[in-house]
């Protein structure tokens, strides 16, 4: 769905969360701004009553209870006496706000908000229906909370960012107002609405979870359930512009390696080729035996990364509606257990995989660029420009193309295998999600990058086989890049170009094509 009909759609839209059926669609459509209001089910609610009657009769008891009446991490054996217990929280919370760097950017930590109220409504944390709703006055006003971005390492819960938000719902802190940053307190007052005074499991239920993990993670995840689609259509672009065979897409060669990434990489080469006048022209009387492998292995190279990120999206379905705090309240069973549900290594594990696969899609596509803009590769004008010598064209764009690319290897070095204690080593192995998915949406920053310099070489490459048209597909995409990014004639600032490009996809220019392929 496009950006603006997206867009038309949110006012009568509303979101009721119940904890255990919320989707990749839904954030999608979440991150897009679809839903004009979220709610939450009556029978969440339920479930969130009933928990904390569990926990006020654990206060009742004379026995300790961590979190609840214990101080934190190595201090876990420090008893609280009870009229210290929501000073316990608050310190809690004030204490973690250590955050530093950038702040998160706002659709960010929105997300974030969002993934904690589905986590804590399941009724295993303990907090109060009021919380609850003070997250949800949040969401549906413009109080933003303000978060840096690093800190976090990503085990006994995203706790110094997630610290941050929990902040803000205290009226302490900075958030955003309307999109200006200003106190907390009066970000709070403008919305109506009022600072919660947080009670006994509270603080600790706030900050156990990888929610700032998810968050960050899933708006790459999400980006990229278009952006992968689009490598495909984009190296049918250049394969078009650079006359390369269509043969090494043969449902045979896929069906003696049976990947499915392989076959369904393949079947979308060919939707994108067909009716391809170019291929026609050159199928007979052709002396080259074999193209390139940025061309020829595109199911291969393509095909692994659709493997890997059906993977990665499992995952983070998974997490979607996990419950990742600690300790967790089982009220049914009279049960308290302690546990290590914050711990982020799935996520981090599949966000380094998500660089990895990201990386090899940039990387292929430099390839690809290289390819058309180099002269004695392509058979086409130097660097896709007339008057060449006197006109550089594109031959820095490529130079562009090669950072970006060797960038995201550098980014691709796992966070997942790292590990340093924590809290007097009670914490003493921790997953590095946040640094996987820092590190994840760079990689994809590049990548979109690299694409859209890749989109203009095919383009511009185009043009030099009319009036041989491409394959259908193939067109419909030129067509749109034509009309918003002109021929190349004599130097100019390409910086723009590739901003419009992007700033297409990411728009929704190109899901006419998009969404016919697998």
């Amino acid at each position: 769905m496009a950006l603006t009909s997206r867009l038309m759609a949110k006012q009568s839209n509303t979101l009721i969360l119940d904890g255990k059926s919320l989707t990749l669609a839904q954030v999608d459509r979440f991150l897009y701004g679809e839903f004009g209001r979220i709610d939450v089910s009556g029978a969440a609610r339920a479930k969130v009553r009933t928990a904390r009657k569990f926990v006020e009769k654990l206060l009742k008891q004379d026995q300790a209870v961590y979190g609840v009446n214990t101080g934190f991490g190595k201090l876990a054996n420090v008893r609280i006496p009870d009229k210290h217990l929501g000073e316990l929280q608050t310190n809690l919370i004030r204490s973690h706000c250590c955050g530093v760097g950038e702040p998160l950017p706002e659709a960010t930590v929105r997300l974030a908000i969002l993934l904690r109220i589905n986590s804590l409504i399941q009724g295993n944390s303990g907090v109060r229906e009021e919380v609850v709703d003070a997250f949800l006055g949040m969401l549906n006003s413009d109080v933003v909370p303000f978060v840096p971005s690093k800190g976090s390492v990503g085990a006994s819960g995203d706790l110094a960012p997630l610290a941050h938000i929990a902040l803000t719902l205290m009226g302490e802190g900075k958030a955003y107002s309307k999109g200006r940053l200003i106190t907390a307190r009066a970000a709070l007052k403008k919305a109506g609405l009022k600072p919660i005074e947080l009670q006994a499991k509270e603080g600790l239920a706030l900050i156990n979870g990888t929610q700032i993990i998810q968050a960050i993670g899933l708006v790459t995840v999400c980006g990229m359930r278009r952006w992968i689609k689009l490598c495909d259509a984009t190296a049918a672009l250049s394969l078009e512009a650079l006359r390369g065979s269509d043969s090494p897409f043969d449902a045979r060669v896929a069906e003696i390696r049976p990947h499915p990434g392989h076959a369904l990489v393949s079947r979308n080469m060919l939707k994108m080729l067909k009716g391809s006048q170019i291929r026609e022209s050159h199928r007979e009387d052709d002396p080259r035996v074999q193209d390139a492998y940025s061309l020829r292995c595109v199911p291969q190279v393509h095909g692994a990364a659709r493997d890997g990120f059906d993977f990665v999206q499992t995952i983070f379905e998974r997490e979607l509606n996990a419950v990742t705090d600690n300790p967790l309240l089982f009220p049914a069973d009279g049960d308290v257990i302690s546990a290590g549900n914050f711990h982020g290594q799935p996520l981090s594990q599949a966000l380094d995989f998500l660089a990895i696969l990201m990386s090899e899609l940039g990387a292929i596509s430099e390839r690809r660029t290289e390819q058309m803009v180099n002269p004695d590769l392509s058979n086409l004008p130097p660097f896709l420009v007339k008057g060449s010598g006197l006109n550089s064209g594109l031959m820095i764009a490529q130079v562009v193309a090669a950072a970006l690319a060797s960038e995201n290897k550098i980014f691709s070095h796992p966070a997942s295998v790292d590990s340093i204690p924590t809290s007097a080593n009670k914490e003493d192995h921790v997953s590095m999600g946040v640094t996987a998915a820092l590190k994840a949406r760079t990689v994809y920053e590049n990548l979109q990058h690299l694409i859209s310099i890749e989109l203009l070489a095919g383009r511009l490459a185009l043009d030099y086989h009319k009036p041989l048209k491409g394959g259908t597909n193939v067109e419909a995409i030129a067509d749109v890049l034509r009309k918003h990014v002109k021929a190349l004639k004599r130097d100019r600032v390409l910086h723009e170009d590739f901003a419009v490009i992007r700033g297409l996809v990411n728009e929704g220019a190109l899901d006419e094509v998009l969404t016919t392929l697998d």
